[in-house]
């Protein structure tokens, strides 16, 4: 008991515990995940999330300490992103031809995520900076921070409202898809894929890439397109 205490101070104090933790606890949700067939409620980015955060607390382990050793992790993300770009140059043939069908598509399904958040906001009369940092919820965290500080809202809001909303997303759009009436067919794995990464940018396409290589691919190219509209548009629309 002595070693394994003299163990754990060890680990807390160094960049090795939150390296060690968070892909312990990811692999530990993965395989939950696996097991009970990739239920939604199994999303193991969520539960990660949650059992990372009770073992800070109840362990007292300030968060710069915890990132000092998840910051390695953190840094993949980019390179993972990009990587989103290989499915996409396997489909290219099928991009050439309904390009203009995505375009259109990421543009109103855009208007509709950022309409629909910022309507609510103020019609439930929140102040201006909380609307204004609610608009780029769809986007990805790291680009929702940004726009949200060009149109004079709160950064670190944006990136909250970003992340509940890839969880909500990535927990919800299988049961949203059923209910719709969308099967497995490939045309059906398109549709799932660009319309969760539309709405739940990466959590969502880690979500639809789980379930299927086609739907993972087009979740990425909606991610990308949502990132690119919104970087340009909102700021302009909304100075």
């Amino acid at each position: 008991m002595t070693d394994f205490v003299e163990l754990w101070v060890y680990l807390s104090s160094t960049p090795l515990f939150g390296l060690t933790a968070t892909l312990t606890v990811y692999v530990v949700a993965s395989a939950v995940s696996q097991r009970v067939g990739l239920a939604p409620w199994a999303n193991p980015v969520l539960w990660s999330v949650l059992v990372l955060s009770a073992l800070l607390l109840a362990t007292d382990v300030a968060y710069p300490t915890y990132f000092s050793g998840a910051q390695f992790i953190h840094f993949l993300l980019g390179p993972a992103v990009v990587a989103m770009a290989w499915p996409l140059w396997t489909r290219r043939a099928a991009l050439r031809q309904n390009g203009l069908a995505f375009g259109a598509a990421a543009l109103v399904g855009g208007v509709a995520a950022a309409g629909s958040a910022g309507l609510l906001a103020w019609w439930l009369d929140l102040p201006g900076d909380v609307v204004r940092s609610l608009i780029p919820k769809s986007m990805t965290a790291p680009v929702a921070m940004g726009v949200a500080e060009q149109i004079g809202g709160v950064p670190a809001l944006a990136a909250l409202a970003a992340v509940i909303t890839g969880m909500v997303g990535g927990l919800s759009a299988t049961y949203w898809f059923s209910w719709l009436g969308l099967r497995t067919s490939a045309r059906d794995w398109t549709i799932r894929g660009f319309a969760i990464g539309t709405a739940a940018h990466g959590i969502g396409a880690a979500r639809a890439n789980q379930l299927n290589a086609d739907a993972g691919a087009y979740a990425g190219l909606a991610l990308g397109l949502q990132v690119l509209l919104g970087a340009v548009l909102l700021p302009w629309l909304l100075r």
